[in-house]
């Protein structure tokens, strides 16, 4: 084996083979550049900025998709309740006869006018999908 390596170091590379000198020139990747630890620091400090931002977004998506869905739900009890006293004042006015309400201060509508304005200024709507 001691021949073989022997013979082997004989033998000289080829002017087409290349190879790298790492001592000679300006620049050596066995030195640390005098800014490499700064920039390390800044991109280490951007990666956890970045980082923070992500959870701080993906947390406020979800509490905004929480409160959206708490919205709806009490909406939804807000017209069940809106349900109930519509129902109570039907059953209510129903027992109420002309000869109470005059006794109760109330009086006949007379002269009635009534308003018009086109367009949908009052329509509000509810985002269906969003279950």
């Amino acid at each position: 084996m001691t021949k073989r390596l022997l013979k082997i170091s004989k033998y000289k590379p080829s002017i087409l083979q290349g190879k790298f000198e790492f001592q000679s020139g300006p620049v050596s990747l066995s030195l640390e550049h005098p800014r490499e630890r700064f920039l390390l620091r800044l991109l280490g400090a951007c990666l956890l900025a970045l980082v923070c931002c992500y959870l701080y977004f993906v947390t406020a998506s979800v509490l905004n998709v929480m409160a959206s869905r708490e919205a709806l739900a009490q909406v939804d009890a807000i017209h069940g309740s809106i349900g109930q006293l519509e129902s109570r004042y039907l059953a209510l006015s129903q027992s109420t006869s002309p000869d109470e309400a005059a006794g109760l201060g109330l009086a006949p509508v007379s002269g009635t006018q009534y308003v018009y304005r086109p367009g949908n200024v009052g329509a509000a709507t509810i985002a269906g999908n969003a279950n």
